[in-house]
């Protein structure tokens, strides 16, 4: 884990790093929000909100990827695929002789 150096310096961790497209010499910002701090490549738009257009957008594609994940699930009521065991072999197990 990082650590803040005597200079108040901190280590980018390079994994980090390259998922974002920052390489040495970047300029960055800090931007403090609430109780964390956002580390930001300069020149973003920080806090910047997406137009009605785009969060109705992002709002559609959750609701279809919920939708989704609802019909994956087995519903109440319907049998389980069957198994071989039962709740008691699980009690039992490592304590047979």
């Amino acid at each position: 884990m990082p650590k803040i150096t005597s200079k108040l310096q901190v280590t980018l961790p390079k994994r980090i790093a390259e998922h974002h497209g920052l390489h040495p010499g970047d300029e960055i910002e800090f931007q403090s929000a609430g109780d964390v701090i956002r580390i930001l490549p300069a020149g973003t738009v920080a806090g910047s909100q997406p137009s009605a257009a785009e969060r109705l957008r992002l709002f559609d594609e959750a609701t279809r990827r919920q939708a989704q994940r609802q019909a994956d699930r087995p519903t109440a009521g319907t049998d389980p695929a069957p198994r071989d065991w039962n709740r008691e072999d699980l009690y039992r197990r490592g304590h047979e002789d």
